[in-house]
């Protein structure tokens, strides 16, 4: 019950959540593998590896507790798994979905180019 108490009264920072996202990972790593070296900082919901040739080496993971999240997060961060250092981040879904929304844009601004003819001389 103590712990349970110390935990309600901890400000976490807003970046802080259960979702990590994890980059260079071993391509070979097995989600096996994964539960074992992050489930040593507590109840894992879900990993999910990255199975496309833009998403492998990634995976995400969530924890059950945001608090064991920040501890897997602040440990493993640079943590070697097979002469690879672990690049752990807290999810952020603002960051994920900009770059999608970049993309949308580039090809509306295309559209209307063409639309009315414009054409961008970049040869100056």
């Amino acid at each position: 019950m103590a712990m349970m108490q110390r935990r309600t009264n901890v400000r976490l920072p807003p970046e802080v959540n259960r979702i990590l996202y994890v980059r260079n990972l071993p391509y070979k790593i097995t989600a096996e593998e994964m539960y074992d070296i992050f489930g040593k900082y507590g109840a894992i919901r879900q990993i999910r590896l990255g199975n496309t040739p833009e998403t492998r080496g990634t995976a995400f993971v969530v924890y059950e507790d945001i608090f064991d999240a920040k501890n897997a997060c602040d440990h493993l961060s640079g943590f070697n798994v097979c002469n690879r250092y672990l690049v752990v981040l807290y999810y952020q879904a603002t960051r994920a979905f900009k770059r999608v929304d970049v993309d949308k844009k580039k090809e509306e601004i295309e559209k209307v180019k063409t639309k009315y003819g414009v054409t961008t001389d970049d040869k100056k």
